[in-house]
């Protein structure tokens, strides 16, 4: 017997509820300290060495969708159906594993080879790409049982081993291979510890075996998980091979270092999302009227926090790029993507609401059409402007993709129809109020000005009454309900 089985239901979901609290915890140590280690790494590999390790990553991302396949979603949403399975659905799928990992390497090793002009780093790059597919299968089970504190200690164990690593090889002056051989140690970690950890709690008896059947059943349901998924990496990391095919490694360094603080804000969002969701996904059952002031103010809270980043990052862009170290020509880089960052977390809304109304297949369409963008923009503007106009092309991506998530909110809907300038026009004027002290600010620290422009924001926002009353009434009842006793709550 398992511990799933012998664990009643409401165990289960009370298990659910503190593990996210757990998992939340892990990541944004992981986030801060995975930063950290990243700026350590590109100053230790200058820019075209960071260039050639950040196009090896691009590269493995874009070939993983042939060693999943899908699978790994669907293993997930199985196995928590049918828990007694789990064995050996996991079995034929570490089976099924190796096949795909080798069809996927000779696809990376051709990339590399012939693609990029990175040779050398083959070996450590399927070695990365093996062990990511396998660690992300097994992490997978943790889910799909419920318990997800497994996870978050191999979150922790994966990233302080990429840190004592990653900070060994900049003080040998290691070349790149070494540092993708660091992260292929940290997923390997991952991969034993998961295996160890299903076997000693048994979380389920694994069968190696290769049940032909289960695999013809499944495939056609894990390829549109598969489809789902190249798109989104192809969003995400189309631009580094067209920008290092057009132009040098450095000014793929120069690009991928400006990228990595304007992509770490994008769990921000994501973290709100998880908690909305379900809310939204139950209103759209229950109650349309809710749902409707439910994606209002999501939307309003995701412009709310994400408008004074893209000001703040625009201004203060000088202090930033020396906090991190930024190299010198990722400044310029940094300061048009800041531009992108609110529709970085405006897109959360729309594809939260999407999900969550059950047209999830309108997402895949709204990523690929974005995809299109980014690549037809890359390809046109890179020979004649590099890195700087890949940049760009990011945020006309990020304001397309927001673009077509909110066409496809409220098709066939009017009554989702966003009216975004009406909730926005107020934030967005004080935002502008707090550029206007950061401006004033420059020349200070930048542990003076962000205090100072962040009380100006909040300030501009009551004078503005950007948030109504009922809003903060609503944000007052979700602070007294996470940090106050449920005994002292009643009556009031």
């Amino acid at each position: 017997m398992t511990d799933l089985d012998a664990a009643p239901p409401a165990e289960l979901g009370s298990r659910a509820v503190s593990n996210t609290l757990f998992i939340f915890g892990a990541r944004v140590v992981s986030r801060v300290v995975s930063l950290v280690v990243v700026v350590r790494l590109a100053t230790a590999l200058g820019a075209d060495g960071y260039g050639r390790y950040t196009t090896l990553i691009a590269f493995s991302a874009l070939v993983s969708v042939f060693a999943d396949l899908g699978f790994n979603p669907l293993y997930t949403r199985e196995a928590a159906r049918s828990p007694k399975q789990l064995g050996d659905y996991l079995g034929t799928l570490l089976v099924v594993k190796v096949a795909l990992a080798a069809i996927a390497f000779i696809i990376l090793a051709l990339a590399l080879y012939f693609g990029a002009g990175l040779g050398s780093l083959i070996l450590p790059g399927a070695a990365l790409l093996a062990m990511t597919a396998y660690a992300n299968l097994l992490r997978n089970t943790f889910y799909a049982v419920g318990r997800a504190e497994f996870d978050a200690i191999a979150i922790l164990g994966e990233i302080a081993i990429q840190a004592a690593l990653i900070f060994y090889g900049a003080h040998i002056h290691a070349p790149v291979a070494f540092y993708i051989w660091a992260y292929a140690a940290s997923f390997a970690f991952t991969t034993i510890y998961s295996l160890v950890v299903i076997n000693v709690f048994r979380l389920g008896r694994i069968h190696l075996a290769l049940d032909l059947k289960l695999v013809r059943q499944w495939l056609p349901l894990a390829l549109p998980f598969a489809f789902t998924f190249f798109l989104t990496n192809l969003y995400f990391r189309a631009d580094v091979p067209i920008l290092q095919y057009f132009r040098s490694f450095a000014e793929v360094g120069w690009y991928q270092f400006a990228y990595k603080p304007f992509e770490a804000l994008q769990f921000i969002p994501l973290a709100i999302q998880v908690v909305v969701y379900p809310l939204l996904g139950v209103y759209f059952i229950s109650d349309p009227t809710r749902l409707r002031q439910a994606y209002e103010r999501f939307f309003k809270v995701l412009v709310l926090l994400g408008w004074p980043l893209t000001v703040g990052t625009f201004v203060l862009v000088h202090p930033i790029g020396r906090l991190f170290s930024l190299y010198t020509e990722s400044v310029p880089a940094l300061r048009i993507l800041a531009f992108g960052i609110v529709f970085l977390f405006a897109n959360s809304a729309f594809y939260a609401m999407l999900n969550a109304t059950n047209r999830q297949g309108l997402n895949a369409w709204a990523t690929g059409l974005a995809a299109g963008v980014n690549i037809v923009l890359n390809l046109i503007l890179i020979p004649f402007f590099g890195y700087l106009a890949a940049s760009a092309t990011t945020v006309v991506t990020e304001a397309a993709l927001c673009v077509f998530g909110w066409w496809f909110v409220q098709r066939r809907r009017p009554d989702l129809r966003l009216p975004w300038l009406r909730l926005s026009w107020r934030v967005l004027l004080a935002g502008a109020i707090m550029g206007m002290v950061l401006y004033a600010l420059a020349g200070r620290s930048i542990f003076i000005s962000v205090p100072a422009g962040s009380v100006v924001y909040l300030g501009a926002i009551v004078l503005l009454r950007a948030v109504d009353a009922e809003e903060w009434r609503l944000a007052r009842t979700g602070l007294l309900s996470r940090f106050m006793p449920a005994g002292a709550r009643v009556g009031r």
